[in-house]
């Protein structure tokens, strides 16, 4: 009950994030494959689609065209816990965020790393302040990852290595940063309003000048012209709602800054905003309502920025009372 008080005191203070002037989302093509029926990462080389599933029993990356159509799948026996993200670097080595834990219970999470021949490293990861549910990864172009966690109250925190990556590991991360997501009134998603607050995907621009992080409902994309994640993070992003996604979890750049989103669901359309990263490369470089802090100073303090709203208390209440309740059994999790 007191994340519940904490979560309608909130909804009193604050206020939501303007969108700006981003165009809406034009349809690329429709995910009709029966196996990806959850798909939940995504990234883009321009030409082909890279597509995960959310969960699974061993790792399978799903090489699509811009049809939407299976052209090949890239399978390891590793099995992995929760994945939940997927990230590429510019030598076409792709990254899994084996990072779901929605019950906070994994001693380790981990990311697979498969090189472009299909051969998997893993490299297990811990956190230094208990456990996190994480369902975004972004790389840096130097092939740094940063995790940013799901948060119910909007408050996600971001993560990187201590160290260099060691396989299998564990290598310890370090918190470098916390995000603030203010609710919105975009609709979508499988909870409600709570649902524009969690952060459920990231992704990054191939040559690293643009980030962005998804929620269920919205898009945020982040300016970072010179690769710098957490700098990016602190700006102020261009907004872009994302409406009516059954339960968008999948977001992703192609190389000349078009975004392009994705919903779990057999029939669920890719779509595609085109100009995003260019939209945020004209935004201010402050926000008053989602922003970045770093928590090693230089970047303001740690638990700065706006706070998570809703736009009332009653709804408030019944999303976080009656949603959340939901939410918890919507996935087939192991463990």
């Amino acid at each position: 009950m007191r994340w519940v008080v904490a979560f309608v005191f909130m909804a009193v203070l604050g206020g939501a994030v303007p969108a700006w002037a981003a165009p809406a989302p034009e349809p690329l093509c429709t995910m009709k494959d029966s196996r990806i029926g959850e798909l939940s990462g995504l990234v883009s080389d321009g030409s082909k689609l890279y597509a995960i599933n959310d969960g699974g029993s061993k790792v399978q990356v799903f090489v699509l065209g811009r049809d939407c159509k299976v052209q090949k799948v890239l399978t390891d026996r590793t099995d992995p816990f929760d994945v939940e993200d997927l990230a590429r670097t510019p030598d076409g080595r792709l990254w899994l965020s084996d990072t779901g834990d929605n019950q906070k219970g994994r001693l380790t999470v981990a990311l697979l790393e498969m090189s472009p021949e299909g051969k998997v490293t893993l490299h297990r990861l811990t956190y230094p302040d208990g456990q996190h549910d994480t369902e975004a990864l972004i790389m840096d172009k130097a092939g740094t990852p940063y995790l940013i966690t799901k948060d119910i109250l909007g408050e996600a925190r971001v993560y990187r290595p201590s160290g260099p990556l060691t396989s299998p590991g564990p290598t310890t991360m370090e918190k470098v940063g916390t995000v603030k997501i203010a609710t919105t009134d975009t609709q979508g998603g499988p909870v409600g309003s709570i649902g524009s607050v969690l952060v459920t995907g990231g992704a990054s621009m191939p040559d690293g000048s643009a980030v962005a992080l998804r929620t269920y409902t919205d898009a945020y994309v982040y300016a970072a012209p010179d690769g710098d994640v957490l700098a990016a993070l602190q700006r102020n992003p261009v907004r872009i709602p994302l409406p009516g996604e059954k339960q968008g979890e999948a977001i992703a750049f192609d190389p000349d800054g078009t975004l392009i989103s994705g919903s779990e669901g057999v029939g669920q359309p890719l779509r595609t905003v085109r100009g995003a990263a260019a939209l945020a490369a004209s935004a201010a470089p402050t926000s008053d309502g989602t922003s970045a802090t770093s928590a090693g100073g230089g970047g303001g303090s740690p638990d700065g920025g706006g706070v998570p709203v809703l736009p009332a208390v009653g709804i408030a209440v019944a999303v976080v009372g009656l949603g959340w309740f939901g939410f918890s059994r919507l996935r087939r999790r192991r463990g």
